[in-house]
């Protein structure tokens, strides 16, 4: 099989190296439309029409896998969810008010708290949650570093374990 000679002038330049007939060349927009280098038609420092200003929501959540859930706490902004994790995260809102909704899950729903906001554009906010120690209580949401919730029950169960547990293994070993 013998190579193609190089096309004389005049000649067309081989199929595979041409465009479609009417189509644009590889990465040029068509005649008239801003390609995508091109910055939109506003003014300076404005965002472009259609989008709205944008803030940013410091949320915080307290605690770790080890110290407080194995499933990371759930946030819901305006009733819509968004994926957390433990410590902080800056998450782009929209701007303007904000409702936050956050819980817990373990083996049912435990730990709400809720927080009304009002994000300016460019603004930063800082929001807190702190899961209780136990289900049968609220989580504690806030702007500052939160608490948490359920030490009386917590102290309370120890006691009792400690007690029911530890008594009559003392009652055992003086018996002996």
């Amino acid at each position: 099989m013998s190579a193609m000679p190089p096309p004389q002038p005049g000649q067309p330049q081989p199929y595979q190296n041409q465009p479609y007939p009417n189509q644009p060349y590889p990465n040029r927009p068509y005649p008239n439309q801003p390609g995508p280098q091109d910055p939109p038609p506003n003014e300076v420092g404005l965002p472009p029409q259609g989008q709205p200003a944008m803030g940013t929501l410091a949320l915080t959540i307290q605690g770790s896998a080890m110290t407080s859930n194995m499933i990371v706490p759930r946030a819901r902004f305006n009733g819509h969810l968004v994926p957390t994790r433990y410590g902080r995260q800056d998450i782009p809102v929209p701007a303007g008010p904000l409702h936050i909704d956050m819980d817990a899950q373990w083996m049912r729903t435990y730990g709400q708290a809720a927080i009304d906001v009002n994000v300016a554009p460019g603004q930063v906010v800082p929001v807190f949650y702190a899961a209780p120690y136990h289900q049968f209580t609220t989580g504690s949401i806030g702007h500052e570093q939160q608490s948490r919730n359920g030490v009386v029950g917590l102290v309370i169960t120890i006691a009792l374990i400690v007690l029911l547990i530890g008594v009559p293994m003392l009652a055992v070993a003086f018996m002996s």
